[in-house]
C-alpha cells in the first residue's frame, strides 16, 4: 500500500487496484468490466471462467479490511448488454446483499451507457459525470473539471519498466497529474480481465506502480522512461 495527498485529502493505494479516501472512507474502484469473460465467451471466444468472482473476493477484502462505508465505481461498471446474464447478475446480487450497510455509486462510463445501468434490485446509486464530492470530481473520462480535482478511470493506466537487457516489464500503475497542471487523476482499471494503456506523464505527474502485492512510488530520475 502507498499513499498519498491529493487536494488535500489522503488517498490509500491498494495492489488491488482500488483507492481508499481515509477521510470519507470511501472506496473508488474504475473500471471493474463485470461480465467481459461472459461477453467474450458469448461471441464464441475462449476466456477464462471466474474473472468476476475474483473481482468480487478482492473488493470483500477491501471492504472488510477499511470498515468502507461507500463504494463508488467510476465507471464501466458492466462491460456490455451481455453481461446482464443471470449467472453475472446473480452473482452481483449475492456479494451485494452481503454488504446490504455499505452505500455503493455508480458514475457511469462508455462501456455503462452500452451495458445499461445496474439492476435496480442491487441498490446502486447512478449518477452522470462530473460528480462533485467535497474537492474532488469523479469521472469516468479523464478530463480536467473546474468542480474539482479529477478522479477518474477509462484509460487503464500502465508504465513500463525496461531493464539493462532490453527486456520489460507491463505493469497497471495510479496516475495523478499535478495539482497546479491537469488536475486529473487516474485509477488502474480494477477488472481482472483488462489491459493497460501506456500513459505519457508529464515530469511533475506522480507515478504509482502496482505490482504483485505490493504498490510502489515510480522515482522517475532512475527508471526508464515509458516505452510506447
Amino acid at each position: 500500500m502507498q499513499q498519498t495527498l491529493i487536494a488535500g485529502q489522503t488517498l490509500h493505494l491498494f495492489p488491488e487496484r482500488a483507492a481508499f479516501w481515509a477521510e470519507r472512507r470511501m472506496l473508488l474502484v474504475a473500471d471493474a468490466h463485470f461480465g467481459k469473460a461472459a461477453t467474450f465467451r458469448a461471441h464464441g471466444v475462449p476466456v477464462p471462467h471466474g474473472t468476476t468472482a475474483d473481482n468480487l473476493a478482492r473488493l470483500d477484502a477491501l471492504i472488510g479490511r477499511w470498515d468502507v462505508e461507500h463504494v463508488v465505481f467510476l465507471g464501466d461498471f458492466l462491460h456490455a448488454r451481455e453481461a446482464q446474464a443471470a449467472q453475472t447478475i446473480d452473482a452481483l446480487a449475492a456479494w451485494r446483499h452481503g454488504h446490504a450497510h455499505v452505500a455503493m455509486t455508480l458514475v457511469r462510463g462508455n462501456h455503462d451507457s452500452r451495458a445499461g445501468d445496474p439492476p435496480a434490485h442491487l441498490g446502486i446509486d447512478v449518477v452522470d459525470e462530473s460528480w462533485t464530492v467535497g474537492p474532488f470530481s469523479m469521472r469516468h473520462h479523464p478530463t480536467p473539471c473546474d468542480r474539482g480535482y479529477v478522479l477518474a478511470g477509462h484509460l487503464h493506466p500502465g508504465y513500463r519498466l525496461s531493464g539493462r537487457a532490453g527486456d520489460g516489464l507491463r505493469l497497471p500503475c495510479f496516475w495523478f497529474g499535478h495539482e497546479e497542471g491537469s488536475r486529473v487523476g487516474v485509477l488502474p482499471a480494477f477488472g481482472a480481465f483488462t489491459g493497460t494503456w501506456i500513459v505519457d506523464a508529464l515530469p511533475d505527474d506522480r507515478l504509482f506502480i502496482v505490482a504483485p502485492g505490493a504498490v510502489h512510488a515510480l522515482h522517475r530520475a532512475v527508471v526508464a522512461t515509458p516505452l510506447a
